[in-house]
């Protein structure tokens, strides 16, 4: 922010040649350290909320499925309910949180002329996540598919397979460790020329309105200046993210290892195929809940909420890019010590 205020960019407007650039330089930082494909599009908005509605909009006519096992990608099927004129032709199939879905099954249960199934990558209301073999699997068994990823806590990391999906989508405040009020969205050939295909354009954030003008580097609305730029500062300054990816996953198979070996805080999930390596969710008994998370927020650690029906009994840990090697031992720390 220092850096913006000296090159004076808090005085540009959105329209401006500067800031144009901006958007070009993040663009190509954020696509360099995360490896995407040369060919995917970038699009900035405002939430990964608002993604929901922008791949409803654009690219659903008719049909798609929902497959979740968690609040986040219940919501997204619902939202997309409300949406669309039939909702009855928005399918939800929901499979257990200790599994991936059974393709026979989910096969048999798609409706005929599916257009997109939406998945959640990483189910941040109890820490599981779709292993990337599943999605290959799930790429070669309904090629003709759309296959949109609400990668919110994985995006930027862990190495995502970008030709797995056709639309990958992250707010910015998980991995990449920014305020929030950013959302990018990701696209392949194939959805844009899907997008093309059906020519939706009754929305101010319609798929090609967005497009038209990232092609040349601006934006359909005014956006975030401030988050973008900050987005492109951070993706210049971080590690590769094979590097970043191998960081996380042997810290979380550390921390699961750990909490494994504790008497009254257990993984949720017991199955580490499908656990996640970036939101750690924990059990614990229902009346220590509030006291493990008064007593770690006494000692300067914020410990993060249960969700929906883990509310009572769960609690969350980050396992984000920024946060250090110090503050997880100080976690560890205070778990040995904490007096039940």
């Amino acid at each position: 922010m220092q850096t913006a205020l000296a090159q004076g960019f808090f005085s540009f407007n959105h329209r401006s040649p500067e800031f144009g650039q901006c958007v070009q330089e993040t663009v190509h930082h954020l696509k360099n350290k995360l490896s995407v494909p040369g060919d995917y599009e970038v699009f900035f908005v405002s939430s990964a909320t608002e993604c929901w509605e922008i791949i409803a909009q654009s690219l659903v006519q008719y049909r798609c499925l929902h497959v979740f096992n968690g609040a986040f990608g219940e919501k997204w099927w619902k939202n997309t309910r409300q949406l669309k004129a039939a909702p009855e032709l928005i399918q939800g199939f929901t499979f257990a949180p200790e599994a991936c879905p059974e393709l026979p099954i989910l096969k048999a249960k798609m409706p005929p002329h599916t257009e997109l199934i939406a998945l959640t990558h990483n189910e941040t209301s109890n820490g599981t996540a779709l292993p990337e073999g599943f999605l290959w699997e799930l790429r070669q068994a309904f090629p003709e598919v759309l296959l949109a990823l609400d990668a919110t806590s994985s995006m930027a990391g862990v190495a995502l397979p970008w030709a797995a999906g056709d639309l990958w989508f992250a707010s910015v405040q998980k991995c990449f460790g920014l305020p929030a009020g950013l959302a990018l969205m990701l696209a392949s050939p194939r959805a844009m020329a899907r997008a093309e295909a059906i020519g939706e354009k009754r929305h101010y954030n319609s798929l090609l309105a967005l497009a038209a003008q990232a092609r040349a580097f601006q934006t359909t609305h005014t956006p975030n200046m401030l988050g973008i730029y900050l987005l492109g500062q951070v993706m210049q300054a971080v590690a590769p993210i094979a590097q970043i990816d191998s960081l996380l996953r042997q810290r979380a198979s550390e921390g699961y290892a750990f909490f494994e070996k504790q008497d009254f805080v257990q993984p949720l999930i017991q199955n580490p195929e499908v656990r996640s390596d970036t939101v750690l969710a924990l059990r614990t008994r229902e009346e220590l809940l509030a006291k493990i998370k008064e007593e770690a927020r006494n000692k300067n650690i914020i410990l993060g909420n249960g969700y929906g029906d883990w509310k009572n009994t769960t609690f969350r840990v980050a396992n984000f890019p920024a946060i250090t090697k110090p503050e997880f031992e100080l976690l560890q720390d205070f778990m040995v010590n904490f007096k039940k």
